[in-house]
């Protein structure tokens, strides 16, 4: 996190307020606790009141901690379009290998699927039997939720064609 990455100061600043909010919200709760033996003519609204607002407190901790959630997702996808367009598409299709769980036989496969070789020069090339290949590449289509070649190099065209 960089001190000049608008989205990170971002995340840092509402991290900040939920942790400031959720302290805010344990004092209110301890205090409609401590009130509730009370009995104060001005506890009648008085608890009502605390206990309210404890509850929108606690509703917006929730609430922040979600949209942190979104925020920090966002600027990992960003994070891989701005890698993937600065060139650095190894590192992309590590991370999209990494998410499949390839093991590193499936990754060199796959890695030669994504440069256009056929399976009998893969095969050849690692010294295998072509059925092993093709064995693999459906592992590998499996884990990456496509149907073929055209559909697994298309994930990463996506990758580096995203407007955003």
């Amino acid at each position: 996190m960089t001190g000049r990455d608008p989205q990170a100061r971002r995340a840092a600043t509402l991290a900040a307020l939920i942790v400031a909010q959720g302290l805010c919200a344990m004092f209110f709760v301890g205090d409609v606790i401590a009130d509730i033996g009370v009995d104060v003519a001005e506890s009648r609204f008085h608890l009502p009141l605390e206990a309210f607002v404890a509850t929108v407190m606690i509703f917006g901790v929730i609430y922040f901690m979600i949209e942190l959630r979104r925020l920090l997702s966002r600027m990992a996808e960003m994070d891989t379009g701005l890698r993937a367009a600065r060139g650095d598409m190894a590192g992309v299709i590590e991370r999209f290998f990494d998410d499949w769980e390839l093991t590193p036989a499936e990754r060199d496969v796959a890695l030669m699927v994504l440069k256009g070789i056929d399976n009998e020069t893969i095969a050849a090339v690692r010294g295998t039997a072509p059925g092993t290949v093709r064995a693999q590449c459906t592992r590998i289509y499996g884990k990456a939720g496509v149907d073929g070649r055209a559909q697994l190099l298309s994930v990463f065209m996506e990758e580096l064609l995203a407007e955003d």
